[in-house]
């Protein structure tokens, strides 16, 4: 299912700006285009349009330089990001997969699942938390333990 990107729901490149931002603003207060470039490894210029596309669209608050901040709306997409990231990374982390292969996973189909695959997910992960022993035999199925892996 290919999630198309709407007034109410934004593309994944704004998405991922839209994550980014709220990371900072929990990690440092604030959020700034040279802190967005910086962690996104983007040109300023290229945050300063998208940040301007997001204002307009509704998610941000954005005085040219000066700081930035999520409206309700952006806070809102970005806590949803949140909420499917981590979601993903519960899932990954069952199966003892490296962090870094994690990661690039996750970035690699996060913005591809519609919401109803991400609760099967978290169903599935909330299974195999409380049956370990189903977790275990899965993975011994596979050939492989969580300590192998």
């Amino acid at each position: 299912m290919r999630i198309v990107p709407t007034p109410t729901h934004p593309s994944q490149s704004a998405e991922d700006y839209l994550e980014r931002i709220q990371e900072l603003m929990e990690g440092k207060g604030y959020a700034r285009v040279v802190d967005i470039a910086s962690s996104l490894k983007v040109k300023q210029a290229s945050v300063t349009s998208m940040v301007q596309k997001l204002a307009e669209q509704g998610y941000i608050n954005y005085e040219k330089y000066r700081g930035l901040i999520l409206t309700d709306k952006g806070r809102a997409v970005a806590h949803r990001i949140q909420q499917r990231h981590a979601t993903l990374s519960r899932f990954f982390s069952l199966f003892g997969l490296a962090a870094e292969t994690q990661q690039a996973d996750i970035e690699g189909i996060e913005h591809h699942l519609s919401p109803d695959t991400v609760a099967c997910l978290a169903d599935l992960t909330k299974f195999f938390e409380q049956n370990p022993k189903v977790l275990e035999q899965f993975t011994k199925s596979r050939g492989r333990t969580r300590q192998n892996q």
